[in-house]
């Protein structure tokens, strides 16, 4: 290479008329004005008109867009009526006298240009061309930055950044892992970690009493829009520590990056909700609290209901009748009333009932059933009024309200409800620490098995569900952004804790055994978080997938289209490492 940049092509503006400078980057267009040729160039940080008479510099006529080029000459004003305000360099141009290409390009299977209409697949595989355009570039930058920020944050309040290990053992529990094969011990396997939770809970006991890390975690599970296998998490873990020591720190982050990032002031502390009350009042343990749309119970004042689906709730163990008033729904028709309820369904309801309030009178759907007694429940509990739409959820507690918390976010982004400005962060605490699994008929974690319960843990084989977990979740806007828990740190309990949720001595030690054995040197009170990094960037640049901030993501099938991974291992990989890949037809 001749010519080596001297300025970007993002650079240069009037205070820069009559220097001499290069710039090397892409060919954006090529306009031929008769007697002079000009040429847009760009590189990531903008864009330079370059002016080419073909007459001096011959070279110019075997341009074509995506050729990398250098280009020397003079900087001058744009005459005024030429200039373009729509971009930083749009009042001056470069005099070309020297042109160097510095490499070709093949006609790329789509334009670099930001009003891009084609298949996310073919970007994706094409990634570096798609990367080329403004505002994925941006999304990289500004995730760049942002992890700069939190870097920042975190080695200010005196956290030591490590590294845990990417090849660990396997712990099938919860999510499936990633499992990884070595020559080392053929037939045996490392598991990629879904989480460094272990990892740096042992780091407390070692003493390093405030760690965090920007790392990478893997979880072999079903993919959506903002899931991906691989995904970035900002893990952090501190020693002596409340719940409101964690708050505090990640409430510094998130305040610092907004105010930053976005020239935004977030209002902190953040609000704190219980999950039974997230659960009562809106369906869901990551409420959106941007509109007012609330839940209510109905399940007394149904008590001696006409209506068979109430009934067949409320003789059930843990049914209930629950409601959703939506003001003015009485204007919703039947179409708009049926996409509802196959949100509903989406989400185990079986139906959804409803009524229009009108007239003073419950109308439409099974305004026959309502009894005067749940009327004036509707009105006292729901604030139900004339041109009012309430439908219902009658089923078990759980299954009633996740569905009508669905039918909730549905309605506030058909009506227009959700104010695309607001920022609402909201800490939920207080989770249940077990659940019960019916397929398997046991009681597992909520979340993990490494959380201190709030109670004193019963005997084995007693009901749990009354047992509080000291887990909090972070929600922005409707998402989780991250979960953390103060730990359990006495090697007793956590034995304790395995054996409530069916795992024996052996398994325990087989599994976990280095982990009890570190907690038996003297771990402290610790706690820590999770945030997941990817899902910020998306949420705070108003993105709709977790794709479009990752730099080489996978699709929704987990295939790799710019490597064409996963593919199939050859025969002597498999024989180094002691492993049988089963015939398709027995898969």
């Amino acid at each position: 290479m001749i010519l080596q940049r001297s300025h970007t092509c993002g650079e240069l503006r009037l205070a820069d008329e009559g220097k001499t400078v290069i710039l090397n980057g892409w060919v954006d267009a090529i306009r031929d004005h008769g007697g002079l040729i000009f040429v847009e160039l760009r590189d990531r940080y903008g864009f330079t008109q370059t002016v080419i008479d073909p007459a001096k510099l011959a070279g110019v006529a075997e341009l074509k867009p995506e050729y990398v080029a250098a280009v020397r000459g003079t900087v001058r004003a744009r005459p005024a009526a030429n200039r373009n305000a729509a971009k930083p360099t749009g009042e001056v141009e470069v005099v070309a006298d020297q042109l160097e290409i510095l490499n070709r390009s093949k006609v790329p299977p789509f334009e670099v240009i930001e009003e891009l209409d084609t298949r996310e697949e073919l970007r994706l595989e094409y990634r570096y061309l798609d990367m080329r355009r403004r505002r994925v570039l941006h999304a990289m930058e500004f995730r760049s930055r942002l992890t700069q920020i939190v870097r920042r944050v975190f080695h200010e309040h005196r956290f030591i950044e490590v590294e845990t290990p990417i090849l660990m053992k396997t712990s099938p529990e919860g999510a499936r892992d990633f499992i990884v094969p070595t020559r080392y011990r053929p037939g045996w396997v490392y598991a990629l970690p879904q989480s460094p939770q272990l990892f740096k809970q042992t780091l407390m006991v070692s003493g390093i009493d405030r760690y965090f890390q920007v790392c990478k975690c893997f979880r072999d599970e079903d993919l959506r829009a903002d899931r991906q296998p691989e995904f970035t998490q900002i893990d952090v873990e501190m020693s002596f520590a409340r719940q409101a020591d964690v708050f505090r720190v990640i409430e510094e982050v998130m305040t610092t990056v907004y105010r930053e990032m976005l020239g935004i002031a977030v209002p902190a502390p953040f609000p704190r909700m219980t999950f039974a009350e997230a659960m009562r009042r809106f369906g869901s343990d990551k409420p959106d609290t941007r509109f007012a749309l609330e839940l209510f119970d109905l399940s007394d004042a149904c008590a001696a209901s006409e209506f068979k689906v109430f009934q067949g709730a409320l003789a059930a163990r843990g049914g209930a009748v629950r409601a959703l008033r939506v003001p003015g729904g009485g204007t919703l028709s039947r179409k708009q009333i049926d996409q509802c309820e196959a949100v509903a369904k989406e989400y185990g309801a079986k139906g959804l009932p409803w009524v229009k309030i009108a007239g003073g009178a419950a109308t439409g759907g099974i305004a026959k059933f309502i009894s005067a007694k749940e009327l004036a429940a509707l009105r006292e509990r729901g604030g139900a009024a004339d041109g009012d739409l309430v439908i219902f959820g009658a089923d078990h507690y759980d299954i009633a309200s996740k569905a009508l918390g669905q039918v909730r976010l549905h309605l506030a982004r058909e009506l227009g409800l959700i104010d695309p400005k607001r920022i609402d962060m909201l800490w939920i605490t207080d989770f249940p620490l077990f659940e019960f699994n019916h397929d398997e008929n046991r009681w597992q974690a909520m979340h993990h098995m490494f959380t201190a319960p709030r109670e004193e843990l019963p005997a084995k084989g007693e009901d749990l569900s009354h047992i509080h977990a000291d887990l909090y979740d972070l929600v922005l806007n409707g998402n989780e952004l991250g979960s953390g828990s103060i730990r359990i740190h006495r090697p007793e309990v956590q034995r304790q804790i395995f054996d409530l949720v069916g795992i024996t001595p052996e398994e325990a030690e087989q599994k976990f055994g280095w982990f009890l054995r570190a907690l038996d040197y003297g771990a402290p009170p610790h706690g820590g978080i999770a945030l997941g990094l990817d899902r910020i960037v998306m949420i705070m640049l108003g993105l709709p997938s977790l794709r479009d901030v990752i730099a080489f993501p996978k699709t929704a099938s987990g295939a790799c289209p710019l490597t064409h991974s996963p593919s199939p291992a050859a025969p002597e990989q498999l024989r180094d490492v002691g492993l049988q890949v089963a015939p398709e037809k027995e898969r």
